[in-house]
């Protein structure tokens, strides 16, 4: 069974404030006498479900075409939490066992509303998952940090361990538990992020 845990890309999708919006436009059109429809389209690689690169936060960090593959892809875990993902919502987990965790925080998704006040990964819970040697980290949010943040501690904490982090996920419905997560990032060179299709596959 297949949980498509990406969110829709269009027009009203809302974005992180001051960020690029989608937007499409038409070059050809089959009702206008050509050959096929041909579209053009203008988006930040944040909008919707998204990897970030460690370039996106570190000058020196790699960009997202030279992220490996496989940390965006194989065995991963679904963690119900309440508000932000703290060193608590780690209790019990053998995190040197994990190889992917996502988060999910919301019980229902509106793709298009951006609310500022949205649930995070604390510093110390990124930290103590970067010390463990997880591959990626995903969150049912537009951020891993608070949007007016400066300094993104989440994001430095991740990087510092080379952890990945998926944001924008849509984990309604999709039981806590053991999956395949198969999110790979288009190979745009030299980019800050990449837009991905995050599909998990039940076991």
């Amino acid at each position: 069974m297949l949980y498509d845990i990406s969110r829709p890309i269009e027009p009203a999708s809302a974005v992180f404030p001051g960020d690029t919006p989608f937007r499409a436009d038409w070059t050809l059109r089959l009702e206008k006498g050509h050959s096929v429809n041909l579209s053009t389209i203008t988006m930040s690689p944040h909008v919707g479900t998204h990897a970030d690169s460690f370039y996106h936060y570190d000058p020196h960090g790699a960009p997202i075409d030279e992220i490996p593959l496989e940390q965006f892809l194989g065995p991963c875990r679904v963690i119900e939490v309440e508000g932000d993902v703290t060193l608590d919502a780690l209790r019990g987990l053998d995190l040197a066992r994990e190889e992917r965790l996502l988060f999910r925080t919301a019980r229902r998704v509106d793709y298009r509303l951006w609310e500022d006040d949205y649930p995070t990964l604390a510093p110390a819970a990124a930290a103590a998952m970067a010390k463990a040697g997880l591959k990626l980290v995903g969150i049912d949010q537009p951020s891993v940090d608070k949007s007016d943040s400066k300094t993104l501690p989440a994001h430095h904490a991740l990087g510092r361990g080379k952890v990945v982090n998926l944001e924008n996920l849509d984990l309604t419905g999709v039981p806590e538990g053991r999956y395949e997560l198969l999110a790979l990032p288009l190979k745009m060179k030299g980019l800050d992020g990449s837009p991905v299709r995050a599909v998990l596959r039940t076991l």
